[in-house]
């Protein structure tokens, strides 16, 4: 399925924000993290509850990193228990996340050696039968479907701004010296994360994870794993296997996420052409509530 064919059947993001009626979806996860082996401390951070999965990557070069992912997923946590009263999972997701960024700029305000500290933020939050996504920075999420993998995120860095100007390939991405600039963050600075609604079908498997395991072990090889290890724990430990054997040279994290019950079709983010027989419902991206 082409980008067209995804924007042509895009619903109105009303239909797709809705809350309330009895989960139809169980979501089960398994979390694994680890320092890698060029890094003295870890920056990463993440959470999985029974409605949220939230995987946050503190900025490296900069002082705060692991403090900045921290708080990002410190302050969306809370959603895992109940949604803010009269907010709808897109809402309440959109509000949290701007509570994130200011709660970041507070932290580096009042202490100066934290300042300018920044994460990446991908997350999924599940109510009813629809995800809901946010994504800023160059973690990824990826669904692997029927044993197919597709990337449902698209990263916010450099290298892929040279990718989409045909200046390298992703093979070259993956090599290029400047792999970790990233071209968007959450800071204290306004933001613009990508939101997305979704609509899993059981059987679906979710995959967030920071760059220390997508910059190491290529699609391929992380569709493989994620075919082939039917047990959560057991996938995450070897996703975390195979970023270390290729030199572990970031903190690495992953989520990996089942879905489970019965749920008809199945919806994924616009302008995502790799994962096959997929139904866009909304791309709602828009500034954070005010």
């Amino acid at each position: 399925m082409n980008a067209a064919d995804l924007a042509g059947s895009m619903q109105p993001a009303g239909t797709a924000d809705r809350a309330g009626s009895a989960p139809s979806v169980i979501l089960s996860a398994a979390v694994l993290t680890d320092r890698g082996l060029r890094r003295d401390g870890n920056e990463d951070a993440a959470f999985a509850g029974r409605r949220l999965i939230v995987l946050a990557d503190g900025v490296g070069g900069l002082p705060g990193g692991e403090v900045a992912s921290q708080i990002a997923v410190d302050t969306l946590t809370p959603l895992d228990d109940e949604l803010p009263a009269g907010r709808s999972p897109l809402d309440a997701l959109q509000a949290a996340v701007e509570d994130a960024r200011v709660r970041i700029g507070e932290a580096a305000a009042a202490d100066p050696s934290l300042a300018g500290m920044s994460t990446t933020l991908t997350a999924m939050l599940l109510v009813d039968d629809r995800i809901t996504m946010v994504h800023i920075g160059d973690s990824r999420a990826y669904l692997s479907r029927k044993g197919v993998l597709g990337q449902l995120t698209r990263d916010d860095s450099y290298v892929q701004m040279l990718i989409d100007e045909g200046a390298i390939t992703p093979a070259q991405a993956r090599v290029h010296p400047q792999r970790s600039l990233v071209s968007q963050v959450l800071q204290g600075q306004p933001a613009h994360p990508a939101y997305t609604v979704l609509r899993p079908d059981p059987g679906d498997r979710f995959l967030l994870c920071s760059d220390g395991l997508s910059d190491v072990v290529d699609d391929d090889r992380i569709a493989l794993v994620l075919r082939e290890r039917p047990d959560r724990d057991e996938c995450a430990r070897e996703l975390v296997r195979l970023a270390l054997a290729g030199g572990g040279p970031d903190n690495v994290t992953v989520v990996v996420a089942d879905m489970s019950a019965a749920v008809a079709d199945v919806t994924a983010v616009a302008d995502v052409t790799a994962v096959p027989d997929v139904t866009a419902v909304a791309d709602v991206s828009a500034a954070p509530p005010s």
